[in-house]
């Protein structure tokens, strides 16, 4: 019908430019339009006697008229960009992955038929044939490699994963020698290849090739439950508390269960009331690190009733749980109860040694934790490597002026360069009171602390306060449910004492606030900085929490066991081994990373770092890590990883046959599983691929309309066409649509 009316197709008018083809200046027909305006009012006028109830809308139907038969004079054009007829190549790109296997609906007669055969049938109706006629197709498929079509009947069987941004690019290097007009890419959009970043999608959209997207399959899959995310520490010491942040997709299911195992035991389970409101419910849980290894967590929903993909319900988690002891360096310029029960609170952690030293007297320093007569035998450190073989430093109510400017660029290095963690305590010679504003270390605290006169050590009641950072962080978390745990931070007997810390700097993160009559201030704030991080406390008075509450009640010794934790959660050892991730589903490459210091954590970039991998099930694999070429201490290898199962790998580093140290981790991989996860539709990926380049996005009922729109491509082999307009049906039809409406309301009122 359209055609009928305009004569060119749809697209010519979507994708072309409006012009007039005469010599003639446009200033002329703008004069032209307005001597045949003012001749008609005139004439019009001298009718005044009729009203201008009728003359108007005569006046108007009339000015129209004389303004259309005056630009076809001028010769209206369409100038149109479109590709010739059988000299272009069109590649059509067909998603073969096994998500593409999933049936979504039933056809006639109650077969049931996959998305893949889906959208083949439609291809086939809809699209092949009017293509053909203008392009030269050239048919692939994809899933995490590109293979070449001969037909559609030839469709490899379904690949482990989606790898959009490659295939694209790997046809576009095929057809590089050839008239690419543009590329359909047939696909569900669930790309968990990770190879369509924002970098990939500029490099694609630099070739100038229009991709279009046709989108397969439900935007909602219904009656299903998804673990989309889980999130836990990749370590954890033994015997502690971590927290695993889950995110449960749901639609059409109002409550489920959700069981983790550690390989075969349960270790717990919650029913989780799922927020209808959202497509995504997050829940946090606590789970027990247990005894020194690899914890293999398994994370459950029980299915929902009619559910039929079960796949997405379980994820798969490794944990490392090392055996060695962080080591904390703890120090006070005098004796005092806070220390007595932080220290009590620390040996309760096996993990954790607390080594401490305490001035009684002017001249004579308490040491305790300590694993030698010679360490700290004179005091605080003053040699980087023994310095840095400390996790975390805690500085209580002791003086700046006791360390010499050397320890304190060491203490700053320690931050900076070493990864370590330092944790500022308010106290008589605390924080300014001990003049540590003008120290070096005071570039580093989250917080600009006030001059000494304004940061008295005072006898100030304050309740605690959580803030919203503090609400979701682990070092805060007094109880796993969120509104027990505010109440129970509320509830807590107030504070003794409290010292002001000051502006906050940038990078602040206030975890707890002290709320006093005078408003609220913060109280524990963080930081990261460099390779490490500082942490500030305003209060000397933590044990009120120990000497008012029930003795059952262990409030004091868990928050400073997780503040002790988070101290040296993040600090690195001298010898690191990380792998990209803990799971790898439907993929063989695992690539590992480690880092190499020495004892002054300088990188060591000539060190023979050797890597063994030992799989669940087989033979180990042994590798030689290369250095980066950074000269940053860090080496890097990849291993083909051909089973399922818990990897275990470890390094040795040495140099000059000299052993500098090693690391453990472990890895997961499993198969099966990617092309089970996010299996609707991903309409915004595919309309963002298109919008790049230049292409649209359609969905099946839309392939004619696909037809007719891609020979308008800018890419490949173009011609430019002149298209009439002053010919169109529809401009005849408009002229005289206009002159009857004129002698309608002629009729109408009787004036003819």
């Amino acid at each position: 019908m359209f055609e009928l009316l305009f004569t060119h197709p749809l697209w010519a008018y979507r994708t072309g430019t409006f012009a007039f083809a005469s010599p003639w200046p446009l200033w002329m027909l703008a004069s032209l339009i307005a001597l045949g305006a003012l001749l008609i009012a005139l004439s019009l006028y001298r009718r005044r006697a009729l009203g201008w109830r009728l003359l108007i809308p005569i006046g108007v139907l009339q000015v129209l008229f004389v303004a259309g038969l005056a630009a076809l004079l001028w010769r209206p054009v369409l100038n149109v960009e479109r590709v010739r007829d059988r000299e272009n190549v069109l590649a059509i790109a067909l998603d073969a992955s096994a998500s593409m296997a999933l049936a979504d609906e039933l056809a006639d007669g109650g077969e049931a038929r996959s998305r893949l055969q889906r959208a083949v049938a439609a291809l086939e109706r809809d699209a092949l044939q009017p293509l053909g006629r203008t392009f030269e197709l050239r048919l692939f498929s994809f899933s995490d490699t590109v293979a070449p079509l001969p037909a559609f009947a030839s469709v490899p069987p379904p690949g482990p994963q989606t790898r959009i941004g490659d295939a694209i690019s790997s046809i576009l290097q095929h057809a590089a020698s050839l008239p690419l007009a543009a590329i359909v890419l047939v696909s569900d959009g669930a790309e968990n290849g990770g190879s369509l970043t924002e970098e990939k999608l500029a490099e694609l959209a630099s070739y100038g090739v229009p991709i279009h997207t046709v989108g397969v399959g439900p935007e909602i899959v219904r009656n299903d439950l998804e673990l989309e995310y889980v999130d836990v520490p990749r370590t954890a010491p033994p015997g502690a508390t971590i927290t695993a942040s889950i995110g449960i997709r749901h639609e059409g299911v109002e409550t489920t269960r959700l069981r983790v195992f550690d390989r075969e035991a349960l270790i717990a389970s919650r029913v989780i009331n799922l927020d209808t409101s959202v497509d995504v419910t997050r829940v946090d849980l606590d789970l027990p690190s247990g005894s020194p290894g690899a914890r293999e967590l398994r994370f459950s929903l029980d299915a929902a009733e009619g559910e039929t993909n079960l796949v997405n319900n379980e994820r798969l988690r490794v944990v490392d749980v090392p055996a060695e002891r962080r080591s904390i360096l703890h120090v006070e310029g005098e004796p005092r109860w806070e220390f007595k029960f932080l220290r009590r609170a620390a040996l309760l952690d096996r993990s954790l040694r607390l080594a401490s030293i305490v001035r009684t007297t002017p001249n004579k320093l308490y040491r305790q934790g300590v694993l030698s007569p010679d360490e700290l035998r004179d005091g605080f450190p003053t040699r980087v490597e023994e310095l840095f073989a400390y996790d975390a430093v805690i500085i209580g109510s002791y003086e700046a002026s006791s360390l010499s400017p050397e320890q304190h660029q060491l203490l700053a290095e320690f931050v900076d360069r070493r990864g370590g963690s330092v944790l500022m305590l308010a106290g008589r010679f605390g924080l300014s009171a001990g003049g540590w504003q003008n120290t070096k270390l005071a570039q580093l605290l989250p917080v600009r602390l006030p001059s000494a006169s304004d940061n008295a050590f005072v006898q100030r009641a304050a309740r605690v306060a959580l803030t919203s950072y503090g609400a979701q962080s682990p070092i805060t978390r007094l109880d796993s449910d969120a509104k027990r745990n505010v109440d129970r931070w509320r509830n807590l007997p107030p504070l003794a004492d409290y010292q002001s810390l000051g502006r906050l700097k940038p990078g602040a993160i206030v975890l707890l606030d002290a709320q006093t009559s005078r408003g609220r201030s913060p109280l524990l704030v963080w930081q990261r900085y460099g390779r490490g991080a500082t942490f500030v406390l305003g209060t000397a008075s933590t044990l009120r929490w120990q000497m008012h509450l029930p003795v059952e009640d262990h409030t004091h010794e868990i928050f400073w066991r997780q503040l002790l934790h988070a101290l040296v959660a993040q600090t690195p050892g001298k010898v690191s081994l990380t792998s990209e991730r803990s799971t790898y589903e439907d993929e063989r490459r695992v690539v590992f990373e480690a880092e190499v210091h020495d004892a002054r954590f300088e990188p060591v970039n000539d060190a023979r770092v050797e890597l063994t991998v030992v799989p669940e099930h087989g033979e180990p694999i042994a590798a030689t890590m290369l250095a980066s070429g950074q000269k940053d201490g860090r080496y890097v290898a990849a291993i083909d990883a051909p089973s399922a199962g818990v990897y275990r790998a470890s390094i040795v580093a040495r140099k000059d046959e000299v052993e500098l140290g090693g690391a453990v981790t472990h890895v997961v991989r499993t198969d099966g599983v990617a092309e089970r996860f996010a299996t609707h539709r991903h309409r915004a990926v595919l309309e963002r691929l298109a919008q790049m380049t230049g292409g649209r996005y359609w969905t099946l009922d839309d392939l004619d309309d696909l037809a007719a729109a891609i020979p308008y491509s800018k890419a490949g082999v173009i011609e430019r066409r002149t298209l009439e307009l002053w010919n169109l049906p529809i401009v005849f039809l408009v002229l005289l649509a206009l002159k009857l409406a004129e002698w309608g309301l002629r009729l109408k009122w009787g004036r003819l």
